[in-house]
């Protein structure tokens, strides 16, 4: 299908997912969502306590609309499809935005073109990339995977039970990549990261298993300090999350495990020292 075919199909998916965003209508939204990631955001709402589907409408801003902005291409690999615009996105913030991307994700079910994911591209730090783009020249697009759709159709995450209790899988690995799961159910990689992610399905009461990987990525010498940690996050105001496990190399000392799994506990008193 031309791009001149696929233009109308998938700004009409984008505008019904847009429309459903703003006015909170959950069937319409359903309805146009890839289910990989209805089932994805699922998990992770509930991992946080938090209703679905109504939480998916808490969003500190109204998606942008499209009027005013440039299609500068529309690729399809298979199922998937890509549409990448340019111009002044309105978040409905106020002030005079500048020129950047907008990328917008589809992928084909049912018969149809579906949302996947929307994602804006700041380029304040890629000046002659904007100048470029201005200009009509789409050479860093053509150079840029993550701009292209790539053919890759992500499985539907299996659904996770609602976490009694929220948790979060922090790591801290320069020159590393680290790839943990949590009670072989809640899966993250970090690259070269110092940040933390909502651990899917919460922490068990009880016994808890960590599983590891950790990879030295080139340009890293392996002396480079390491932390895992597993944080209970608090439902009290006031409280501080409590660390529950730990695995930590110091700068300059020598990796004990390379690939691992840990037992952590998450005891009665811990529970009371982050519950309301």
């Amino acid at each position: 299908m031309a791009q001149s075919e696929l233009k109308p199909a998938l700004e009409t998916t984008y505008q019904l997912w847009r429309d459903s965003m703003v006015r909170k209508d959950a069937a319409t939204w359903q309805r146009i969502t890839a289910r990989h990631r209805q089932m994805d955001l699922r998990n992770r709402l509930v991992s946080e306590k938090k209703a679905f589907p109504a939480a998916v409408f808490e969003v500190p801003v109204a998606p942008p609309a499209l009027t005013g902005l440039k299609l500068l291409q529309i690729t399809r690999n298979g199922p998937t499809a890509k549409a990448v615009y340019f111009g002044k996105i309105d978040f409905g913030v106020g002030g005079d935005p500048s020129e950047n991307l907008l990328c917008l994700s589809f992928l084909s079910e049912d018969g149809f073109w579906k949302w996947d994911r929307t994602e804006f591209v700041n380029l304040n730090a890629l000046p002659e990339v904007r100048k470029e783009l201005a200009a009509g020249e789409l050479k860093y697009l053509k150079e840029t995977p993550e701009a292209n759709a790539d053919g890759k159709v992500p499985p539907v995450p299996i659904a996770v039970n609602p976490a009694k209790t929220v948790a979060k899988v922090y790591v801290f690995c320069p020159g590393r990549e680290v790839e943990v799961q949590i009670n072989k159910v809640s899966r993250h990689k970090f690259t070269n990261a110092k940040e933390a992610e909502i651990v899917l399905g919460g922490a068990k009461d009880g016994v808890n298993e960590l599983s590891f990987a950790i990879r030295k990525l080139e340009g890293g010498t392996g002396k480079e300090a390491m932390t895992i940690r597993v944080y209970l996050a608090p439902e009290a105001e006031g409280v501080k999350p409590l660390k529950v496990f730990e695995y930590q190399v110091e700068e300059n000392g020598k990796l004990p495990q390379e690939t691992g799994t840990k037992m952590f506990q998450v005891t009665a008193a811990d529970l009371a020292k982050v519950k309301k």
